[in-house]
Parts: C-alpha cells; structure tokens; sequence
C-alpha cells in the first residue's frame, strides 16, 4: 500500500508544471481570437449595401471636396473620361439631374479619370456641355482603384448615410433610367435628412 501512495502522488513542482502548461495553452488559444478583433476591419468593397470609400479630391475650379461632408445628401458619383463616347452621351442627362434635384439634396460629382485625360480636353468638355456640376480630378487614379471603376462610364448612387444604393458599370444612362433610381438615395424629409 505504501508502494501505491508513492507512485500515485503527484510531486507539486510538476503539478506546478502541467499548470502552467495548461495557462500556456489556454493563452495561446486565446490570444490569436482577441488579437484579430484589435487589428482594423478591411472596407467592404464598394457595392451596394456598402459604405462608399471616402475620399477628397481638388475640383477643375480649385477647390476641394470630400464625400464625408456631402453625408446627408443622396450622390451619384460619376467616374468618366472626355475620350469616353458613352460619357459623353450621358453627361447632358447628368447635368439635367444636378440641375434638377440639387435643391431636393442631390449633389451630382463628374469625377474625371484626370491620369488618362488632359485637362484642356476636360475643361473643353465642361465648356461643350455647359457642366455646372462639381468636376472632379482623380489626378493618380487612387479614387478609381478604391472603387474598382474598371469601365467608364460608371455611377455610383450613394444614400444620405454614404452607404450605396446602386452601381451602374457602362452606359450611357438615359435622364430616366437615373430618375429611377433616385428614389432610393433622395434625402427624407428636405436636403438635409431626417
């Protein structure tokens, strides 16, 4: 019996070891799930039901504008180009809308592909069109590539809270195939939201 005691007692210092062992595992289980949720979320590609990627860029005229400052107003962002048959066939139906829905909190932006274009050109389409319209000037294509715009023309329509409603990759739109999608990014209750 004596003998039994001997080789069934645990001496403490191991028990000390399979407890830190275990405190070991433990952690190492433990901290890979935690470290992961430290780490920042990656955007949502941009798609409908995702946020729009924020950006700020300079405008033909000089100044600047950022998506973030635009919340509260429903957007369609156009990615277009002057040497763009199809954008130039539906910019006349853009400039329409702005002129139409700016008061009822639709901002328009023409978002030129200014790294493929030159600005004479850009502005000689401002001038042919009669573009009212913020146009702004994606100098490095780093907008187009956060938004994965891989053919021109191609519209985002973004809601007051900057998530996207629609994405329309080619063209050209008609004045109401834009219309028909607007209802879903027209600002409630007046130009400023809720």
């Amino acid at each position: 019996m004596d003998k039994m005691n001997r080789t069934s007692r645990i001496p403490p210092r191991l028990w000390l070891w399979v407890a830190g062992g275990l405190l070991l595992l433990g952690l190492v289980g433990f901290l890979p799930s935690r470290l992961g949720t430290l780490r920042p979320a990656p955007e949502e590609a941009p798609r409908p039901g995702a946020r729009a990627p924020r950006f700020s860029l300079p405008t033909l005229d000089g100044e600047t504008i950022d998506l973030g400052d635009l919340k509260g107003k429903g957007v369609i962002l156009n990615f277009w180009a002057s040497w763009c048959g199809p954008c130039r066939a539906e910019m006349p139906a853009l400039q329409r809308i702005h002129e139409r829905y700016a008061e009822r909190g639709i901002q328009v932006l023409a978002l030129n592909l200014t790294f493929t274009d030159d600005l004479k050109a850009v502005r000689g389409f401002r001038e042919l069109y009669q573009l009212t319209m913020p146009i702004l000037l994606d100098r490095d294509g780093a907008v187009m590539r956060r938004y994965e715009v891989s053919a021109v023309p191609t519209t985002f329509f973004i809601g007051p809270g900057g998530v996207i409603h629609d994405v329309v990759v080619g063209g050209p739109m008609s004045e109401r195939e834009i219309e028909g999608r607007l209802a879903a990014i027209l600002p409630k209750g007046g130009p400023d939201g809720p």
